[in-house]
C-alpha cells in the first residue's frame, strides 16, 4: 500500500496522524495516565504498553488490565507481541472490540525472557514467520497493522531493510525502525542511517526511533533519514513536555523554557492523582516513585527529593514532600 499524505498529515492505513511526534511503547511507563499527559502536550499518536498474545488468548487478568483506553487518547496504538501467526490472530480477534486505532506488532523487544520464547526481536531472525504473523493480523482485524523492528539481531545480521520490504509485502501499513541491534539493547548510539535506508526502500510510512531526547534530535532525525514520524520513548520519561517543545521548535526554531519547579510539581501531582485512581494507592505510589525520579532530574535539590519520595506510602505524604520541595526551590 502506497503512503498517502493529506495536508501535512501522515496516513497510517485510514488513520490520520496530525503531527510528527509519537509516544513509543514502554513497559511499565506508557499506561493511561502517562499517555494522556503526553497527548495533552502534543503527541500525535500514543502507544500502549506491549501485551502478550499468549496472555490475551488465555484471558490473563493482569494483561487484560493493561488494555484500558479512554476517550482523550486517540489516535492510540496497541502493541502486541507473540510467537506465531495463529496465536497472534486469535489475540487480535479477542481484542476486536477494544477501541484502539492501530494494531502494532513488536519485533523489537530485546529482553531475554521475550527473545528466548522466539518473540520480540528474535523474529528479526525469522522473517518468513514474521510475514505470516502480519498476514494473519491483517486478516483478523479491520485496523491498520504496523510493525516495530530493529536494525537487526546483531552487527553480523543487519537486515532491517530486507525485513521492512518483506513486512510491507505482507501488508504492514507502517514500519517503526529502532536504529540499534538486539545485542545493543539500548546502549551505544542509534544508527539513523538504517532508518534512512528503510525509508528509501519502502512505500509505506516509516517511523524513526532511537536517541531523540531534544527537539533538535527530532529535527535532525527527520532531516537525515526522511522518516515520516519520530517516535520518542525514553526521551519522554519524566518529560511529557518534549512533545510541546518539539512542536514549538518545528514552528519557530526556538526553545520554550524548562518548566518551573511549581509547574513541574503541579504536573507531578496531577499524574499522581491519575496514577492512584488507575492503579490503586499501593501500586500507584510505587510507580510514581520512578516517575518523580525522572521528572525531577536536573532540578535543584532533586537528589534529596528522590530520597524522601522513596519512603512515602500515601498520596498525602507524597503531596507534602513535593510541596516542601517546591518551597525550597
Amino acid at each position: 500500500m502506497e503512503q498517502t499524505q493529506k495536508n501535512n498529515t501522515i496516513m497510517i492505513g485510514d488513520v490520520p496522524i496530525a503531527g510528527r511526534y509519537v509516544l513509543g511503547p514502554m513497559a511499565g511507563v506508557t499506561d493511561q495516565p502517562f499517555r494522556i499527559l503526553c497527548m495533552e502536550q502534543g503527541a500525535s499518536l500514543v502507544s500502549m504498553e506491549m501485551v502478550s498474545a499468549n496472555a490475551v488468548t488465555h484471558g490473563n487478568k493482569k494483561t487484560l488490565s493493561l488494555i484500558h483506553i479512554g476517550a482523550k487518547e486517540h489516535p492510540i496504538s496497541m502493541q502486541l507481541f507473540g510467537p506465531d501467526a495463529d496465536t497472534c490472530a486469535r489475540a487480535a480477534e479477542r481484542l476486536h472490540q477494544m477501541p484502539f486505532d492501530i494494531l502494532d506488532f513488536n519485533m523489537g523487544c530485546p529482553m531475554p525472557k521475550i527473545v528466548n520464547n522466539n518473540e520480540g526481536s528474535a523474529l528479526m531472525r525469522d522473517i518468513p514467520r514474521a510475514q505470516a504473523i502480519i498476514r494473519a493480523l491483517k486478516n483478523a482485524t479491520d485496523r491498520p497493522v504496523t510493525v516495530k523492528i530493529r536494525k537487526g539481531f546483531c552487527d553480523e545480521e543487519v537486515n532491517a531493510v530486507e525485513a521492512a520490504l518483506a513486512l510491507e509485502d505482507a501488508g504492514a501499513d507502517a514500519i517503526a525502525v529502532h536504529g540499534r541491534t538486539r545485542e545493543q539493547y539500548y546502549a551505544g548510539k542509534a544508527d539513523w542511517d538504517i532508518i534512512r535506508r528503510v525509508k528509501e526502500a519502502v512505500k509505506i510510512p516509516v517511523i524513526g526511533n532511537g536517541d531523540v531526547f531534544r527537539p533538535e534530535d527530532a529535527e535532525a532525525m527527520m532531516r537525515e533519514t526522511g522518516c515520516d514520524l519520530v517516535m520518542i520513548a525514553r526521551g519522554a520519561r519524566g518529560n511529557p513536555w518534549i512533545f510541546r517543545d518539539c512542536l514549538y521548535y518545528e514552528r519557530t526554531g526556538g526553545h520554550l523554557p524548562k518548566p518551573s519547579i511549581p509547574e513541574a510539581k503541579e504536573l507531578m501531582m496531577r499524574h499522581a492523582r491519575m496514577q492512584l485512581a488507575e492503579k490503586g494507592d499501593h501500586l500507584g505510589i510505587l510507580q510514581m516513585r520512578k516517575h518523580i525520579a525522572w521528572y525531577t532530574a536536573g532540578y535543584r535539590n532533586s537528589a534529596a527529593l528522590r530520597s524522601r519520595i522513596n519512603s512515602v506510602k500515601t498520596f498525602d505524604e507524597l503531596s507534602s514532600v513535593l510541596e516542601a520541595w517546591a518551597e525550597e526551590g
